[in-house]
């Protein structure tokens, strides 16, 4: 990791006033959210599902791809696509969200990404569980963190780097964590980290590390960039902050009616509707949503479907759904989520400088009209 030019700049916010640059624009155009109409699939089609390449993407013969296990380990390993292919194989159904999503919406506005709230997917990955090879391999009686390496290289932040984080042991030795070639049932695209990447079911997408090369066990904590300097929650630009890790909870709702081209806002008929959407939370199962029709001022419950059976099930969304009899006027729909360690949404964003793990309930525009 090399700076260029010897500077590396810090992050900037948007001045009051201030429109979304070219730059952000070219990211936008990069990257792609999830339409929110696509929450109606229990696992969301790849092309839909929100994507975020931090460089370019690495152009790699799965033929020839190899994963290296090394640092403080009692054997360094090697192995190709097929030797992992050849190890226990096992599908999960895992939700993963940005860490910027609803960055757009600050103000300030932190300068990166522009994420409104649709920053977010569930897809089935299949691969092989990640802990075995580690325990494989003879982890150190000192190894402190687990660092993962990704094909892709650029310059963040004046900062020369391939695309690198770090999991605590603990973390990495989760048995939900996946070393992933597959998605949806096929290989993974070129975009989604074709040949292979991680899954770190709980964790915010940063964590994910796309076009895995490398796994190195460390003695200490890992301090690159992308852990030190990155990912992390502040309040000023000298507060060293704190990592961001796990998703908040979240509820969104799927968009009801129809939309109007340019606005967005929905035009919905008079009569019973049933509002709907999908909640998660990367620290706890989801116990409760709650649905608005007037932006916030009022709450009323809604219905969540029974948890999957399945234990995998843990980590993906679940569907909600509000009972509402809609009469003709605007309204402001919204759903707050609450999971079982006592975390909810905020009806007020608190903020940080990097945007992070901004799980503000959504606001959606709704005309209902009484037309038949």
């Amino acid at each position: 990791m090399t700076t260029v030019d010897g500077v590396s700049l810090p992050a900037r916010l948007a001045d009051p006033d201030e429109g979304i640059s070219i730059e952000e624009l070219g990211l936008a155009a990069r990257n792609h959210a999830l339409p929110l109409e696509a929450l109606r699939y229990d696992v969301t089609p790849v092309g839909l599902h929100y994507l975020l390449i931090h460089y370019d993407i690495p152009d790699l013969d799965p033929g020839k791809h190899l994963l290296t296990v090394d640092g403080r380990v009692d054997h360094q390993l090697t192995l190709d696509l097929a030797a992992l292919r050849a190890r226990p194989r096992v599908t999960r159904r895992v939700t993963l969200e940005c860490a910027g999503n609803g960055r757009a919406l600050l103000t300030p506005r932190p300068i990166s990404q522009p994420w409104l709230s649709e920053a977010v997917g569930t897809a089935e990955w299949t691969g092989t569980p990640l802990a075995p090879l580690l325990r494989e391999a003879g982890l150190a009686p000192d190894a402190v963190d687990v660092v993962f390496t990704g094909a892709d290289h650029g310059v963040e932040r004046g900062v020369e780097q391939d695309y690198r984080r770090g999991l605590p042991v603990a973390e990495a030795l989760r048995e939900e964590v996946l070393l992933a070639y597959e998605m949806n049932g096929a290989p993974l695209l070129p975009q989604h980290g074709a040949p292979l990447r991680l899954v770190v079911p709980g964790w915010y997408g940063m964590a994910h590390v796309k076009w895995l090369t490398r796994i190195t066990v460390l003695d200490r904590e890992f301090d690159g960039y992308q852990n030190a300097v990155a990912y992390r929650l502040r309040s000023s630009a000298d507060d060293p902050g704190v990592p961001v890790t796990r998703i908040e909870p979240r509820a969104l709702v799927q968009p009801p009616g129809f939309p109007d081209f340019m606005s967005r806002t929905r035009v919905v008929r008079a009569g019973p509707r049933v509002v709907e959407g999908r909640a998660w939370s990367g620290h706890a199962p989801v116990t409760a949503v709650e649905a608005t029709t007037d932006g916030g001022v009022t709450w009323e419950a809604a219905t969540l479907d029974p948890a999957g059976s399945d234990a995998d099930a843990r980590w993906a969304w679940r569907r909600w759904r509000y009972e509402w009899p809609a009469t003709p006027g605007r309204y402001v729909l919204g759903a707050r989520a609450t999971d079982a360690s006592g975390r909810t949404q905020p009806v007020e964003q608190p903020w940080n400088r990097g945007g992070f793990a901004n799980n503000l309930v959504q606001r959606v525009e709704v005309v209902v009209t009484g037309d038949a």
